[in-house]
């Protein structure tokens, strides 16, 4: 079973400005695990608690007609929680992160062969990257 995708939908959620309702406090949570990036003990704590208080229900369904398959029932902080605590257990906490673009705090997932992604876009790295150039280019002047 790829969590992934469901891992996805954390980063989703948290870079929604406006999250539904009742989804609000999940997100400030899967925030914070975010913003734990770079501090793996406390990355851990934190998903370790998400995982207790959004236990999963694993359910096998055939809706998209692919067969047999697992699907994570019910809240959608199962499956959110679910798929970071998979990525982090699979790949390393060092993939989860934030956007190193000044003007940006988005959440991201590195899924990068060399573990090297810290923008969560093309256009925040571009960005950065024109902004860095121009700071050198007055610096030698």
């Amino acid at each position: 079973m790829d969590l992934t995708s469901y891992a996805e939908w954390a980063v989703r959620l948290v870079n929604d400005p406006e999250p539904p309702p009742g989804l609000r406090e999940l997100r400030a949570e899967l925030a914070a695990v975010f913003d734990a990036a770079g501090a793996e003990e406390r990355l851990v704590a934190l998903l370790n608690d998400l995982l207790v208080r959004y236990p999963v229900r694993p359910q096998l369904t055939d809706h998209d007609g692919r067969g047999w398959h697992l699907h994570l029932a019910g809240h959608t902080g199962a499956a959110a929680v679910m798929g970071l605590a998979s990525v982090v257990a699979e790949l390393g906490a060092d993939r989860l992160g934030r956007c190193l673009e000044t003007r940006c705090d988005r959440a991201f997932l590195d899924t990068s062969s060399n573990r090297s992604r810290r923008y969560c876009s093309p256009r925040c790295a571009s960005r950065a990257n024109v902004a860095a150039y121009r700071a050198r280019r007055r610096g030698g002047q």
